[in-house]
This record gives C-alpha cells, sequence and structure tokens, in this order.
C-alpha cells in the first residue's frame, strides 16, 4: 500500500520526534563524564558519515550537495549548532520534561521572528497565545524563588536558535536539497566543535561545580568503551531525524506536521520519570500544560491563516 504526503509527513515527523527525544536522554546521560563539544564532534563525525554514505547516494549523489548560498547555508547550521549546544547544556543541570517544555516556546519566537524578518502579521488571537505560552514558561522558572535556576534560560535560548532556523529554512527550501542542509549542518558541528576543543579542549577552565558549565568546560577524554555505542548512536540519531523532520515539512503540510514535533513533550516526561526518576510537580505541570496548550493554538492558527481564503459568493 503506498501512502500519500499527507500521511507520510505526520509519520516522518513522529520518526524525527522520537529519534531527537531518544538522542536527548543520551546526552543526558553522557553529560557526567564527558565535555559536550567533544561528545558532539564525535557525533557530528558518525554524522556525516551517515549522509555521505547513505543519504547522498540516493539524492542525486554528490551533485546534490551543491549550493550557491553557501553562506546561508552556515548562517542556518550556525543556528542549529547554537540551538542543539544550548539546550545540551540545559539539559545537564535541568530535569528533562523542564528542558524539553521551556525549549517549545519555540513557535512563539517563530512568530516573533516572522513579525521582525518577514514582515508578517500577527492578529490578537495569536498574540494572546505568545502571551500566555510566556506565563507558562515564568511558571516553570518560578524567577525570584529558591526553585529558580540559571540554566533554565539555557532551552530558551535554544529556542531563539531553533525559531532562527525555521525563518532559514523558509528561504532556503525553495532552492536547497534536504540532504544539502543536513550536510552543512554536520560540517558546521565538526568545524564547531573543533575549534572548541582547541580553545578549551585541555580543561582549563574547568574550575565550576555548576552542572552546565563543567559540561563545557570539562577536559576531553578517551570514551570508555561501554560509553561508545551511546555516542555513535548520538550521531545516527541526530543526522537521521535530521533528516526525516526535513522530509516530513516537504511533504506534508505544515498544519499536519507542526503538531506531531509536540509529542517531545509526553516522551520527555515519560522518559524523565523511567530513566531518571524526574517527577514534574504541580506547578510544573501547569507550566507545561500552558505551554503545550498555547504551542499548539499558535501552529494552528499559523498554519489556518497560511491556507489561501476561499471569496465568499454573494447573493
Amino acid at each position: 500500500m503506498k501512502l500519500s504526503p499527507a500521511t507520510l509527513g505526520p509519520i516522518f515527523a513522529a520518526i524525527a520526534v522520537t529519534l531527537f527525544s531518544l538522542n536527548d536522554v543520551t546526552m543526558k546521560f553522557l553529560s557526567g563524564g564527558y565535555a559536550l563539544h567533544q561528545i558532539v564532534l564525535i557525533r557530528s563525525l558518525v554524522g556525516m558519515v551517515v549522509v555521505l554514505l547513505f543519504m547522498v547516494p540516493f539524492q542525486g549523489g554528490f551533485a546534490a550537495l551543491k549550493t550557491r548560498r553557501v553562506g546561508a547555508q552556515m548562517a542556518r547550521a550556525s543556528m542549529v549548532f547554537f540551538a542543539n549546544m544550548t539546550f545540551f547544556l540545559g539539559l545537564a543541570a535541568l530535569p528533562l520534561a523542564d528542558a524539553v517544555a521551556l525549549f517549545f516556546v519555540s513557535p512563539f519566537v517563530i512568530t516573533i521572528f516572522s513579525v521582525l524578518f518577514l514582515g508578517e502579521t500577527v492578529g490578537p488571537r495569536r498574540w494572546a497565545a505568545v502571551g500566555a505560552g510566556m506565563v507558562g514558561v515564568l511558571i516553570i522558572l518560578r524567577p525570584g524563588t529558591s526553585a529558580f535556576q540559571l540554566a533554565s534560560l539555557l532551552p530558551i535560548a535554544a529556542a531563539f536558535g531553533y525559531g532562527g532556523l525555521h525563518i532559514m529554512t523558509r528561504y532556503l527550501r525553495t532552492t536547497e536539497s534536504t540532504v544539502s542542509m543536513v550536510f552543512y549542518i554536520q560540517l558546521m558541528f565538526i568545524l564547531a566543535t573543533c575549534v572548541l576543543g582547541l580553545v578549551m579542549g585541555d580543561g582549563k577552565f574547568a574550575t565550576t561545580a555548576d552542572p552546565s558549565l563543567e559540561f563545557l568546560f570539562r577536559p576531553w577524554t578517551t570514551p570508555e568503551a561501554s560509553d561508545l555505542p551511546y555516542i555513535l548512536i548520538l550521531g545516527v540519531f541526530a543526522s537521521v531525524g535530521g533528516y526525516f523532520i526535513s522530509l516530513a515539512y516537504r511533504l506534508g503540510e505544515a498544519a499536519l506536521v507542526a503538531p506531531f514535533e509536540y509529542l517531545a513533550l509526553p516522551l520527555s516526561i515519560i522518559l524523565g520519570i523511567t530513566l531518571f526518576d524526574e517527577w514534574p510537580d504541580a506547578i510544573a505541570w501547569a507550566g507545561i500544560a500552558l505551554i503545550l496548550g498555547s504551542g499548539l493554538y499558535t501552529v494552528w492558527r499559523e498554519n489556518q491563516l497560511a491556507k489561501p481564503q476561499t471569496p465568499k459568493r454573494r447573493g
């Protein structure tokens, strides 16, 4: 039975979100023993192998990697790099569900960016949804209380990087292939993590007990044999997940695909409880519910307005 693009889009999005969620869990598991840039470098080298050996041959060969927009591709890739690094640093210190929920302010960021950079018009209902989502963020952050952590700002910073990624994807999607976008992301990760490794890979800045900063500044070490499969899996999950989410938006309507990204929230709650014994408290549940509801409404409303309006007949 041949599935239609309308069906394949959500299926591919669900696969991508599952892979990304498992990627987050694996990264959190490894965050206590390795430097973030070392893990990401190994992950990206594996990801590049997957791209070159298993994706490029089925997407028209190396001709699919050609681009006249190298600068734009690298700018987009740098936003992915920033989003990944800040989110993973947040994961080192935060419960998995909290970090994922805070990251899902990204639809609100995309809404704001679409006004600032694309000149789009946003109505009062979408602004109200953005406001409700921000209230959810404040509930989880709990500023001014002993529960507040600076690390909570990292997933929000990641959401801004992800918002920039979406704006750049809209700019590039008509001329660039899916596999080329994945390739340039892996290339950016390799180049950036090599630079970080040269600057701080010896651990000279590792003088703090903060989990996020320790994850960033810890010296590079030889991976334990038992950890190597997890690090290698990261590369496969990241590259294949990135390919599937790009493919999902190419095949399916955004209105059908985007809500499936929110599968990450229940997955993060389930994985956080089962693997790390992290139970959200009542306050966190309230914040997560507000972010989830307003985020889904923002996605739905944006796609409703993107549909061509049929003129009403008179008479």
